[in-house]
């Protein structure tokens, strides 16, 4: 993304949108190790160049996309209650890092992010989502936690345990880091899987 040209819409629009299809396309039928940039620009209707001089090398289209991926397409769901809605974020929100696709988007979004842009994208998208359900349990009075004291205790351990030490991990640490974020009184590290 630190690439990308900041017009929003217009040929620049049309330019990305068809080369993330193209991507999305011949990841599912050739596999993700045999796209090449002649590949991508010949099936999005562009030049090579076009794709060198927008995103850089392959690694950074690829991240970009990956990002894209990562942006979520709902308002996490309203179940009534601060623990009920952020339980299900966070229990969708592992199940679909946590997926060998969620896994591959990751490690894209960060393999082609020399600035960091691309990570403080996806975590800004994580912090949105957790701030509709903050804004949702404050206005019904509950007594909610900040949006950084819940990306401390739940998104961070999710993601690193994703990434690092996936062994035996399932929806039930993300519904134990959740009990543990909204306790009054938390203090201290979040639980062990």
């Amino acid at each position: 993304m630190s690439r990308q040209m900041a017009r929003p819409g217009g040929r620049s629009a049309r330019v990305q949108a068809s080369v993330h299809a193209a991507v999305r396309e011949l990841t599912s039928e050739v596999g993700r190790d045999a796209l090449t940039v002649p590949m991508i620009a010949q099936r999005a209707g562009v030049t090579p160049s076009t794709i060198y001089r927008r995103w850089g090398d392959l690694q950074e289209l690829m991240s970009d996309v990956a990002v894209e991926r990562l942006r979520p397409d709902t308002a996490p769901k309203d179940l009534g209650d601060l623990v009920s809605d952020l339980t299900a974020w966070a229990e969708q929100f592992f199940d679909e890092m946590a997926s060998p696709a969620g896994r591959a988007y990751i490690r894209d979004a960060l393999l082609g992010d020399p600035d960091g842009s691309n990570a403080g994208q996806c975590s800004a998208y994580a912090a949105e989502q957790i701030d509709v359900i903050l804004t949702r349990a404050t206005e019904r009075g509950e007594n909610a936690p900040d949006t950084e004291a819940v990306i401390d205790h739940v998104v961070a351990p999710l993601m690193y345990r994703i990434l690092f030490r996936p062994d035996g991990l399932d929806a039930s640490y993300a519904r134990r880091l959740v009990a543990t974020a909204v306790a009054p009184s938390h203090k201290g590290p979040p639980p062990t899987a």
